[in-house]
């Protein structure tokens, strides 16, 4: 799961990922038309950007939300000063329209989707996002591996991905890497990271093969279904990654017996859930898994984010979202929710499928059931999933064996290094996953899965 910054920060007016492309022939006036309504917003002009509202947006927020969450918006990141770059492309039948906004305390992207009618089908803000420059890791030696194209299929998706192999005739153990929350390209960039790239660079130089691909709501968004409005986990995540075993099983060069998943964030939380399919697993690698229902951390998170502000706040707009991220929370958690009703997950509309699935889930209570050896990593810093939840899975697989658990105290969400309490910000400075995480996963590959 990425970080997420307080409820208000982000404009409530989500759409849902599609894959983009360059348009080809676009008129500028979208961007025109973009810089307008960022300008009518700095100025207070609400009412005129609500009044261009596409009719589902219109009917998911209500008139005046706009404001409210401009002014909370601006509250963190200082006045709207000025708008210094602008991108036009298509995504499907949306043109989306990203404009470079500078604030006086940070440098946002504003992105606007606009329908085929012209209306508003989308607008958030997010942290701008230059050009990565990602640099290898001092600990991976390029020369020690080699990288092929592969796709991997689920009935009718199709995956892109990246089998990063050790030189040499094998067959090699092999790690596949299942990403967080949202739509993530197969690196699982974050800002100027790209931990799932650091994981596969460093064990491929340590003799161990490693298979990334990207996740389907990236390649596909609203189609990653059959059935968008009884969407699940399974669909998002956990058919993918069986999926993937099973290519890795076929292929020459990779030890069919010692296939193992290492999942990250939301990737760990359904590890235990991919294992027990029929997929044939390994072992499972667990780094910052939440034992915790998703709707819990959400609340935690943005209190967390509220605390960090000097002083503390305390002023309405703050309690405004830390209560509606408690209102979301008892939404999804309501003993009337149905399969075909939708919970407003601070501005996306996700189906009460996907959090009726997931109510009877206990990952910690599965992964007991289960007899695959288990590496369990935390970062003592990560604000996201918390130790509570490392303590969850300590609880839950007491006595085992076969499970080692290990936290890192100057590590963060995305197990990079870093002093203090961790914030978002964090996420945008360049780092690496510790080498101190790849050596302990290498050596617990070697060993079989055995405990330290």
């Amino acid at each position: 799961m990425k970080y997420q910054w307080a409820a208000g920060v982000l404009l409530a007016l989500l759409f849902a990922a599609v894959p983009v492309h360059t348009a080809q022939q676009a008129s500028s006036d979208y961007q025109v038309r973009a810089k307008e309504l960022v300008t009518e917003m700095a100025a207070g002009q609400f009412g005129n950007v609500e009044a261009q509202y596409s009719a589902p947006v219109a009917a998911a927020l209500a008139p005046g939300k706009l404001g409210a969450v401009w002014a909370s918006l601006e509250s963190q990141v200082g006045a709207f000063e000025k708008i210094t770059d602008s991108k036009l492309e298509a995504a499907q039948e949306l043109q989306v329209v990203t404009l470079t906004c500078v604030f006086e305390q940070a440098t946002l992207d504003a992105v606007i989707a606009f329908d085929k009618d012209g209306r508003i089908a989308g607008l958030r803000f997010v942290p701008h996002q230059a050009p990565v420059r990602w640099i290898a890791p001092p600990y991976a030696k390029p020369d020690a591996f080699q990288e092929q194209l592969v796709t991997v299929d689920f009935s009718h998706w199709k995956l892109p991905g990246t089998l990063t192999l050790p030189k040499g005739d094998g067959p090699f153990p092999c790690v596949v890497l299942v990403q967080g929350s949202g739509p993530e390209d197969e690196d699982e960039t974050a800002g100027q990271n790209k931990p799932f790239k650091d994981i596969a660079w460093g064990l491929a130089t340590r003799g161990i093969a490693v298979l990334r691909y990207v996740k389907r709501t990236k390649q596909y968004g609203a189609a990653s279904s059959d059935d968008p409005a009884a969407v699940t986990v399974n669909d998002e995540v956990v058919n993918d990654a069986r999926a993937a075993v099973s290519l890795l099983a076929a292929q020459p060069k990779i030890d069919a017996k010692h296939i193992y998943v290492l999942g990250h964030s939301l990737g760990a939380y359904l590890g235990p859930r991919i294992a027990s399919g029929d997929a044939d697993v390994a072992g499972l690698i667990l780094l910052a898994g939440n034992t915790r229902p998703i709707e819990q951390l959400l609340v935690e998170q943005v209190r967390y984010l509220i605390s960090l502000q000097r002083p503390p706040a305390v002023d309405t707009q703050n309690q405004l979202e830390a209560a509606e991220a408690e209102d979301v929370a008892n939404d999804i958690e309501r003993p009337d929710l149905k399969p075909g009703d939708t919970v407003n997950f601070l501005g996306a509309k996700i189906p009460g499928s996907y959090w009726l699935d997931l109510r009877g889930y206990n990952p910690a209570e599965l992964a007991a059931k289960l007899r695959v050896p288990m590496l369990i990593l935390q970062g003592e810093r990560d604000y996201q999933v918390r130790m509570a939840d490392f303590e969850g899975w300590q609880k839950a697989l007491a006595g085992r064996s076969n499970v080692t658990f290990k936290s890192y105290p100057a590590l963060n969400h995305l197990f990079i290094a870093g002093a203090g309490p961790s914030t978002p910000a964090e996420y945008d400075q360049p780092g690496h996953v510790s080498e101190d995480v790849i050596a302990d996963i290498a050596a617990w590959i070697a060993s079989g899965g055995k405990a330290n």
